[in-house]
């Protein structure tokens, strides 16, 4: 599995990452978000969603466990939901909520604690690894799937610390 691991200073970092991810996104992409509380997950989040064209607020989805958006990937629309299944108490929720026809081949899901939703989520095709160092952060992308491996091809992080 293709995997890239950065050091992240400081949130300029994981912004410019999530800035980098926004333009390596496709249609169908699966992104699974893990890490501690506080370890940025939602900071990247919303940097993707502004760098991919999200004008308007980025609200966490930590109450309502999804926030869809609409984002522009080569001149079309695409729906991108940003799940943040925290709150779920089990898999279970994951499924009575209806949440399983949102991944769909033109979507893109972003989902943070996807280990709440258990099996009952697809796999991801990104899997990203957030965990606190030092006085920064240490992030690994692993792609499962060849639509994670573009991802990771397409991606062009440079550090701005």
């Amino acid at each position: 599995m293709p995997q890239k691991t950065y050091y992240l200073n400081d949130e300029t970092d994981t912004r410019a990452l999530g800035e980098s991810l926004a333009r390596a996104l496709s249609g169908g992409l699966r992104i699974y978000l893990h890490g501690d509380l506080g370890t940025g997950k939602t900071t990247l989040t919303r940097a993707m969603l502004k760098a991919a064209g999200h004008a308007g607020k980025v609200k966490s989805p930590t109450y309502t466990l999804v926030e869809p958006y609409v984002i522009e990937l080569n001149g079309h629309p695409v729906d991108l939901f940003h799940f943040d299944l925290y709150r779920m108490s089990s898999a279970e929720e994951f499924l009575e909520a209806g949440f399983r026809e949102y991944f769909n081949k033109n979507s893109i899901c972003i989902v943070e604690w996807a280990e709440k939703a258990d099996t009952e989520l697809p796999p991801p095709d990104l899997a990203i690894s957030l965990e606190v160092k030092g006085d920064g952060r240490t992030v690994s992308l692993t792609a499962s799937s060849d639509k994670g491996r573009h991802c990771l091809e397409n991606l062009h992080y440079t550090s701005h610390s």
